[in-house]
């Protein structure tokens, strides 16, 4: 599988540091989400090495993977969203980046999901405002967990 450049190159410099600076862990919705989990009882490890795309929150007792999405780097409404995107700067890149990165999510979607995983995506925007919404979808999903409240 041929892997994209990194950002160098096909971005300006000055734009290349500020996307440099961008966190892929830790990031402020990864952070409230786990510490919400945490108080709720919810035992988990995070960023995962042993799956697929590095889930930012593994529930091995479930078997329950949770990746938290930003909206414009995956994608969130790409069909209306798209035609905003190619008519901003640097176009052509944006929109293959982002194009990879959903068909990039739905294969490891599959992968996790053949190993007998439950992938769960949740926006960031979702976790800032609600997280108890949040919660509440990953522990549905976590089936034992329901027996108990």
């Amino acid at each position: 599988m041929d892997h994209e450049p990194r950002f160098k190159g096909e971005v300006s410099e000055e734009r290349h540091k500020i996307m440099s600076r961008i966190r892929g862990k830790d990031t402020k919705p990864e952070i409230i989400l786990r510490k919400y989990l945490w108080n709720k009882g919810l035992r988990y490890r995070k960023n995962y090495k042993g799956l697929p795309g590095k889930p930012d929150i593994a529930i091995t007792k479930y078997k329950v993977a949770v990746f938290c999405d930003s909206e414009f780097f995956h994608g969130k409404d790409w069909d209306t969203q798209r035609s905003k995107v190619e008519k901003g700067a640097n176009s052509d890149y944006w929109v293959k980046k982002i194009t990879r990165n959903i068909e990039r999510d739905k294969q490891k979607n599959k992968e996790l999901h053949d190993l007998g995983w439950k992938v769960i995506h949740l926006w960031s925007k979702d976790i800032e405002k609600d997280p108890d919404r949040c919660y509440q979808i990953i522990k549905e999903s976590c089936v034992d967990l329901t027996k108990g409240d």
